[in-house]
């Protein structure tokens, strides 16, 4: 018996390049990054990560603006902007275009003949391609 493609069982058309807050059943867009230090039992709220981290928590701008810490703890509050987080500029694009282009115009660093080490390389490393590596026995 032949069995078609899988399907997901929601359909999304849209995926939204706005991080949402991480409190349960809130939507709204994120506009804070919400860290903790253990070990100086101290809440950290800052503006909004560059990067989404499984360790932090992102919050829209009222849940920052009630967030209380446990007991003990102290809770460190830096400059926020609370306004919805914007979309990439055209000086942003253009930044990151210009980037591109200078990483592709940079070469390739030259790679030695096959079985012979670059000079200055490890001692261990025989040969090279790429990012792998080849190296010797620590027996030999």
């Amino acid at each position: 018996m032949r069995r078609g493609p899988l399907r997901s069982a929601v359909r999304s058309n849209i995926v939204s390049p706005v991080r949402r807050c991480s409190r349960t059943a809130c939507g709204r867009p994120a506009v804070a990054t919400l860290t903790y230090v253990y070990a100086d039992s101290t809440a950290v709220l800052g503006p909004l990560a560059t990067y989404a981290e499984p360790h932090c928590y992102d919050l829209c701008a009222e849940h920052s603006e009630r967030l209380t810490a446990p007991r003990g703890w102290e809770v460190v509050r830096l400059a926020v902007d609370t306004t919805v987080a914007r979309r990439p500029s055209g000086d942003d694009l253009e930044a990151l275009a210009d980037a591109v282009r200078e990483a592709a115009r940079t070469p390739p660093p030259a790679e030695p003949p096959p079985g012979r080490a670059a000079p200055g390389a490890d001692p261990m490393e025989v040969a090279r391609r790429g990012h792998l590596r080849v190296l010797r026995s620590p027996d030999s």
